[in-house]
């Protein structure tokens, strides 16, 4: 598959430079254009899976191509300070998304619309039906909640938020990443932890769709 003039075919990247870091790739690649497919097996899964759980799976393929193709065109601006490039990678899906705003709005509105209370199932062995209808029921209604919730938050809010909990960034990560100040990642963050808090109530909040531990490695 090629993604862009000049940048080879991907995926498939080159096997001897798994000591490198990212940094180093992105400068050799300056040269060897090629190079930068390693950058694209180490990253292109969790680039697409973030996306896809904004935007959907359809909508994660095409946009993850477009991240590495906008990645690979801007390469020489990156900041070879930074050995790691994942918050720069989701720096730029963020954007992308960003054009997609109502498709994410209206994706998460249907699946809080969507999720039913169907109560059939095969039993196991030594469990209830009852006990696996009611917690069947309690996970659907705790996602159908949850993605209304986060349909109600201010973009700016869930972005962080997502970054954070779907991303796996800490919060200088994230600040890198959206190219703001680490305590407004804290404020937008703690903004968005009350919103959700205050729509699906305390002991309904999934841990990974409202974190709570801070990572601040930089």
């Amino acid at each position: 598959m090629t993604l862009s003039p000049g940048v080879g075919t991907w995926p498939g990247a080159l096997d001897d430079h798994e000591s490198d870091t990212d940094a180093s790739v992105v400068e050799k690649s300056w040269e060897t254009p090629d190079m930068f497919a390693v950058l694209f097996d180490r990253h292109a899964g969790d680039i697409h899976r973030y996306v896809a759980r904004r935007l959907g799976v359809d909508a994660a393929d095409d946009l993850m191509a477009e991240t590495f193709v906008v990645a690979f065109q801007q390469r020489r601006r990156y900041d070879l300070a930074q050995p790691q490039a994942r918050p720069w990678l989701y720096g730029i899906a963020t954007n992308l998304v960003r054009r997609h705003r109502r498709v994410e709005a209206r994706r998460l509105r249907a699946l809080s619309r969507a999720a039913s209370l169907a109560a059939g199932g095969e039993n196991t062995e030594g469990e209830p039906m009852e006990d696996r209808v009611a917690e069947k029921v309690s996970a659907e209604r705790a996602s159908r909640v949850l993605a209304g919730a986060l349909a109600r938050l201010p973009a700016r809010h869930r972005d962080v938020l997502l970054l954070v909990a779907w991303g796996g960034l800490d919060y200088a990560e994230t600040a890198r990443s959206l190219g703001i100040p680490v305590g407004t990642v804290r404020s937008r963050l703690h903004r968005a932890r009350a919103q959700l808090r205050g729509s699906i109530g305390t002991q309904d909040a999934h841990p990974a769709a409202v974190p709570h531990k801070e990572h601040d490695h930089g």
